[in-house]
């Protein structure tokens, strides 16, 4: 939570601008442009992309209808890289700087030669970012270091003065994350996902559709895939919706289409809706594991980019130290109910549920809101425990049967 606490500063900042600007009437922040009307709003979707994404709280129809009507020769042919396999899924979540934990535990996991080829790979927030590189194997752990212990708080926004924050959606800009999603995520990283996902591997990315309220699971390789021109665009945009810390960093705006009308939705952190995530509860993942014939019982691995146990901490009783409490406590507890709720649908599923986690021994304090010395010093603690062999965790903290 230590370097999530520098961003709970910045909420708390907007949100007393904001409680001026309201006494003042005053207006200013970006105008939409063309938002989608409430009757459209699961009518709407990407251009030529129909499996593009999907509601976080339901099983989509196109993946239901499949389910339902493929042969066992349909699924080895459009699912030929997991039918008739073992399954790992992994769940990776948001955390900030702190998912250089994750970073480092992939890389430790690949040469203790234990890693396996995850089945699906699910992210939310910086888990967004790492997932990519999680998704197609080892040979981009190089990637996923650098981009994890080189980037500092210039490379991913730009604070905006408090005059200017007035007028504004955020206290931030997000351009130069914008410009590391490009150096990092490129078009020949598309290509490789889409090639895993043609072999039936999936990439999920998790964002919050704002003005729904509702959390959307976008599938990551199904854009990869598609002929659709500005696919490469489009997936930057949405892993930096995924990143997008609300009142922090603005929103990101993302064109959609209904009978030919282009409407505008604004996405932010998927973190809002859930702080780690692998499947829909509404999905039958029985009938999806044995329609796939899938060899032993799956794995979920789910790595919590943040530190789980309490920490005390004595308050001062003045606004911002109240406020940035209570906002730390709400996305750590937040965090425990999502994986009780994974822990809940492995029970139900049969899935073996695995959990790993920042041990409070880990006691750096960060000197920036992505300081590159604290995430090397996190890179090589994920480093180093999953090379020993990582502790998994069989259950989640507390629990009791």
């Amino acid at each position: 939570m230590k370097t999530e606490k520098r961003f709970c500063t910045l909420i708390i900042k907007v949100l007393i601008i904001g409680l001026l600007l309201s006494v003042a009437g005053c207006a200013g922040a970006p105008s939409r442009v063309n938002p989608v009307p409430a009757e459209l709003t699961s009518k709407v979707g990407i251009e030529g992309i129909p499996e593009a994404r999907f509601w976080g709280d339901e099983w989509p129809r196109f993946s239901l209808q499949r389910f339902a009507t493929f042969t066992d020769d349909d699924f080895k042919k459009y699912f030929s890289g997991v039918y008739n396999k073992p399954h790992s899924y992994l769940a990776i979540s948001g955390g900030g700087a702190n998912g250089a934990f994750g970073a480092g535990l992939l890389a430790g996991w690949t040469k203790a030669g234990t890693r396996p080829e995850f089945t699906m790979v699910t992210g939310v927030s910086t888990g967004a970012l790492t997932a990519p590189f999680a998704f197609l194997g080892p040979k981009y752990d190089k990637l996923l270091k650098e981009v994890y212990t080189t980037t500092s708080t210039k490379d991913i926004m730009k604070e905006r003065g408090v005059l200017s924050a007035m007028f504004s959606d955020s206290m931030a800009d997000t351009a130069p994350l914008k410009k590391l999603l490009a150096k990092y995520i490129t078009a020949d990283v598309v290509d490789a996902i889409a090639k895993e996902h043609i072999r039936g591997r999936r990439l999920f990315v998790g964002t919050v559709n704002l003005d729904a309220g509702r959390s959307v699971i976008w599938n990551i390789g199904a854009i990869a895939a598609s002929s659709f021109p500005g696919k490469l665009d489009l997936i930057h945009e949405i892993l930096r919706a995924s990143t997008a810390i609300p009142v922090a960093f603005p929103p990101v705006a993302i064109t959609v289409i209904n009978n030919g009308k282009k409407y505008e939705e604004l996405h932010v952190d998927g973190g809002t809706g859930s702080q780690v995530f692998v499947y829909p509860a509404a999905a039958d993942w029985k009938l999806i594991t044995q329609r796939l014939k899938v060899q032993g019982t799956p794995s979920v691995y789910v790595i919590r980019n943040s530190f789980l146990e309490p920490d005390y901490m004595g308050v001062n009783r003045s606004l911002m130290p109240i406020a940035s409490r209570s906002i730390d406590s709400l996305i750590r507890t937040q965090g425990i109910g999502d994986l009780f709720q994974i822990f809940t649908l492995c029970k139900r599923d049969g899935n073996d549920f695995n959990l790993a986690y920042i041990p409070n021994t880990f006691t750096e304090e960060p000197q920036e809101g992505f300081d590159p010395v604290y995430m090397k010093d996190l890179y090589d603690l994920g480093y180093q425990m999953a090379l020993k062999g990582y502790p998994w965790s069989k259950a989640p903290p507390d629990y009791h049967k």
